[in-house]
């Protein structure tokens, strides 16, 4: 797609943006520009623009205000060994947007496409890239603009892609966190929105979130919607547990589970190094005992922002347990270890996996 490329006047400079850039945070600071593509139902994908990042103006009676027709996805670029700029598996997450605006009765954007507005995002915002252990956070989503207050599926969207330098997800860095069970709030039901990745699933998690947080607690972990039992999904990371025979699980895929890219990482390097891996259902129940007799020995969480996360204690209204030792394993710090420095082009990977961005 060709792209109409209109510089920001108002970039900042060199020194302004260094400033901001040595302390960053998570979603904070952004860059000078955005990337926009229009879609209507009469003209297709059309209006492909790099412009100044600004705010939208929206009519009131935009459907996506209403009826939250909304998707995103969420990936990083790095900065190379050799200065140049990397992507770590830009085509999965084009796959996965797709399937969310499926879901949603979304158009799809072409893949090549969803791929190269990123590409053009770094191209004129490249310098915003950070060096060491820092990265650009980079955001595509797509929201319904039409005019119209009746209850169907918008003939109007917007695609647009920004980016942000950041630091650790978490405060304090790669510390272990500690996790609320949620027994009466769920995320996602059989035939809901579980594997899509759009705004209202992440809404609905905020007030158990705030609960969480009032018990000291860093995340929440959902359960199953039906028997409140089965361990599903933290409310924006995938989970594993990790056993003392050398085994692991994580949760299945079914439909009320986002498919994470990092997760799908993760399973092709335990599998590739021989480690038995099960999809299969895990109770909490089960967590429980096994933590407690130390069968279990480690569990992380796991997601594009925060890569990998150990999980040391787990709170609930049937009381508290520690995983291992309450510290971060030598498994799960192998892992992550592995994995970034793939990502950052730092070690060998699976074919595919870095995409490194032409300047």
């Amino acid at each position: 797609m060709q792209f109409d490329i209109i510089p920001n006047p108002a970039a900042l400079s060199d020194e302004a943006r260094a400033a901001h850039m040595v302390d960053p945070g998570f979603g904070r600071v952004f860059t000078d520009h955005m990337v926009t593509i229009r879609w209507t139902a009469a003209g297709g994908w059309h209006e492909a623009q790099v412009r100044a990042r600004a705010p939208f103006q929206l009519d009131p009676a935009s459907a996506v205000l209403h009826y939250a027709q909304e998707i995103f996805e969420g990936l990083k670029a790095y900065r190379a060994e050799d200065g140049g700029v990397t992507m770590f598996r830009p085509e999965q997450n084009a796959r996965r947007f797709n399937e969310s605006a499926q879901r949603m009765a979304m158009p799809e954007l072409p893949e090549d496409v969803f791929v190269q507005a990123c590409e053009e995002l770094i191209r004129i915002d490249e310098k915003w890239v950070p060096g060491g252990e820092g990265s650009l956070y980079i955001r595509p989503f797509m929201f319904a603009n039409e005019v119209f207050l009746g209850v169907k599926p918008a003939a109007e969207f917007i695609f647009c892609v920004i980016a942000c330098p950041v630091g650790a997800y978490f405060k304090g860095g790669a510390k272990p966190i500690s996790i609320w069970v949620s027994d009466h709030y769920n995320r996602a039901g059989p035939g809901g929105t579980g594997a899509a990745k759009c705004g209202g699933n992440y809404a609905a998690s905020l007030v158990a979130q705030a609960e969480a947080s009032g018990h000291g607690c860093d995340q929440v972990v959902f359960l199953d919607s039906s028997e409140h039992k089965w361990v599903e999904e933290l409310g924006g990371m995938n989970l594993f547990f990790l056993f003392a025979d050398g085994s692991a699980v994580t949760p299945p895929l079914g439909g009320t589970i986002l498919p994470g890219i990092t997760r799908n990482s993760i399973l092709q390097l335990l599998n590739a190094d021989g480690v038995t891996v099960k999809e299969r259902p895990y109770s909490i129940d089960e967590w429980r005992a096994d933590a407690q007799s130390g069968t279990l020995t480690e569990v992380f969480a796991c997601g594009t922002a925060a890569v990998l996360a150990a999980v040391g204690q787990v709170k609930s209204t049937a009381g508290d347990f520690t995983i291992g030792n309450g510290g971060t394993g030598f498994r799960t710090e192998a892992l992550r270890t592995r994995l970034t420095a793939i990502q950052r082009g730092q070690a060998p990977g699976p074919e595919g996996w870095v995409h490194r961005v032409n300047l």
